[in-house]
């Protein structure tokens, strides 16, 4: 079959806030793909991911017989297909929260759906509703949002759960700041995470200053970012890394607290959650990444966009 790649995505803006109603916005990562494909020889890989894509075969049996009307998949070509060994051929790191099971379920949605919406922008919110249903596999209560860019494969400014657009990004080579990822060595457990955020939700404490305070800076922070005023963005990304540091710092990697406390003092960085938290990517904003890789040169970075 023609191989079609799905990408990865990476949220700048809005970690756990969109859960809330807040506002986000997401990008593609296109360094990082994965695509449907059948097996030419068999290798450990190829077994893994076939028997994984088998289990979540039964789960999206069970669920496409409680909403018959929303997902609607041709499971029997499915089926047929994983008999054949279909697996999930991917370089996007699991754990790391940027969306390998979203292009999984974009790829499987692309292949399977019998009748497949267009990837256009005015079917977001229908689209993301279906994959809100097939993501909750991965992650429990699930936004959808993942899967959706990794199918439209455009960034988009989440407003709401029902106002959805596109965006153009910034100048891609003006390097007045860059955003990275840099790499914690390790996978997060996200479901345990989520439920831990969950938990603190709560809290009725904890979810005024969510609502007061860290939507306030991502709001910002977005605002900043669609006007280009880089300057105002890096002061509300440094309130956001100090918020989540004293707010949620066990869904920081404990080898993470010394280097994150230190960028937020020297402002020569801001580090950030990327997906869940606990492991995985962490994502970065520096005005100066030719400084920071010697200041953090015991960690992998990359970059993901100069702007």
């Amino acid at each position: 079959m023609r191989k079609k790649f799905f990408p990865a995505k990476i949220l700048l803006f809005g970690e756990y806030g969109v859960m809330e109603n807040s506002v986000g916005i997401s990008v593609p990562h296109n360094f990082y793909t994965g695509s449907l494909e059948f097996h030419t020889k068999f290798n450990k890989e190829i077994l893994y991911s076939n028997y994984e894509i088998k289990k979540y075969y039964s789960f999206l049996s069970i669920i496409e017989k409680k909403r018959k009307n929303l997902i609607k998949l041709n499971l029997k070509n499915f089926y047929e297909d994983l008999r054949k060994g279909i697996f999930f051929h991917s370089n996007i790191p699991q754990g790391y929260g940027i969306g390998s099971s979203g292009a999984l379920i974009a790829a499987i949605y692309d292949r399977y759906a019998k009748k497949k919406l267009k990837k256009c922008l005015k079917h977001a919110i229908i689209l993301k509703k279906i994959f809100s249903h097939m993501e909750s596999f991965f992650h429990g209560k699930s936004s959808g949002i993942d899967p959706l860019i990794c199918y439209l494969n455009i960034p988009l400014l989440i407003r709401s759960k029902t106002n959805i657009t596109t965006i153009k990004l910034p100048n891609n080579n003006k390097e007045k700041i860059t955003i990275f990822l840099l790499n914690s060595g390790f996978p997060s457990k996200t479901f345990s995470m989520t439920k831990f955020f969950l938990g603190k939700l709560k809290d009725n404490n904890f979810r005024k200053i969510l609502k007061s305070e860290f939507m306030m800076y991502n709001e910002k922070c977005v605002e900043s970012f669609l006007k280009k005023d880089f300057e105002f963005l890096l002061k509300n990304v440094k309130n956001i890394s100090t918020w989540i540091f004293n707010n949620l710092r066990p869904m920081i990697p404990k080898t993470l607290w010394k280097i994150w406390e230190e960028g937020i003092l020297n402002n020569r960085y801001y580090l950030k959650l990327c997906g869940s938290g606990g492991g995985g990517f962490i994502l970065g904003f520096t005005s100066n990444y030719e400084i920071l890789k010697n200041q953090l040169r015991k960690y992998a970075t990359e970059v993901v966009f100069h702007f």
